[in-house]
């Protein structure tokens, strides 16, 4: 039977799962953290042989959550278990080392279902995110990216992943064969329209949306 480790910022939602889960006979609920940052602690003091992670944390997303986690735990699997069922979200956290992404509201038996078997080692998706999956992952090579950004240019997201990978304007307008200036307008719309307002925030979201992976780019 499987230990699980719930991590949702809502009680009444941990508490439902939690009596779903165990009521079924099927898994029994280990611990519960609010936040990514009690995760850590938790999987240490609980060994759980699944987490159950909503992607809306207080703190850090869950998909940041996740990328720590197949970093510190790489045998420990993830599913994901959010509200968010756009193309951008399922990606993200796919890329961030998920093996299982199941939206809210999917019934009880589905639940537990994904929950064995991403336990035992498998992986899940919910019916309708795996025929989009594929579309997805069929497409040219810049469509996911753009996918993710569809309100970026080209350019911007060149931009945008250089942003994550560490490189100052200076650095960036070289690698791209631009002015400084037209870097910094390019910047500029860049926050506008993700709506972010400095290069952290930046950073954040395109490693989300795995662009400028550190461990790649070294």
């Amino acid at each position: 039977m499987p230990r699980v480790l719930i991590v949702d910022d809502h009680p009444l939602f941990r508490d439902g799962l939690k009596a779903a889960l165990e009521s079924a006979g099927g898994a029994v609920v280990v611990a519960q953290a609010e936040t990514g940052g009690e995760v850590p602690e938790a999987v240490a003091q609980h060994e759980p042989d699944i987490v159950v992670m909503d992607l809306s944390l207080p703190d850090i997303s869950g998909i940041e959550a996740t990328r720590r986690l197949a970093r510190s735990h790489p045998g420990l699997p993830v599913l994901m278990l959010t509200m968010s069922d756009d193309d951008s979200s399922l990606l993200s956290a796919l890329q961030a080392g998920a093996r299982g992404y199941i939206v809210k509201g999917a019934g009880s038996e589905e639940v537990l279902h994904a929950v064995r078997t991403v336990a035992a080692g498998g992986a899940v998706l919910g019916s309708d995110i795996a025929a989009r999956l594929t579309t997805l992952l069929t497409a040219n090579p810049h469509h996911h990216t753009e996918h993710l950004f569809p309100t970026l240019t080209t350019r911007e997201i060149e931009v945008l992943e250089l942003i994550a990978q560490g490189l100052d304007n200076r650095h960036i307008a070289r690698r791209l064969v631009l002015s400084e200036k037209t870097v910094r307008n390019h910047i500029t719309h860049i926050f506008d329209k993700l709506h972010i307002s400095n290069r952290a925030q930046a950073v954040a979201k395109a490693r989300d949306a795995g662009l400028g992976n550190p461990e790649r780019d070294a």
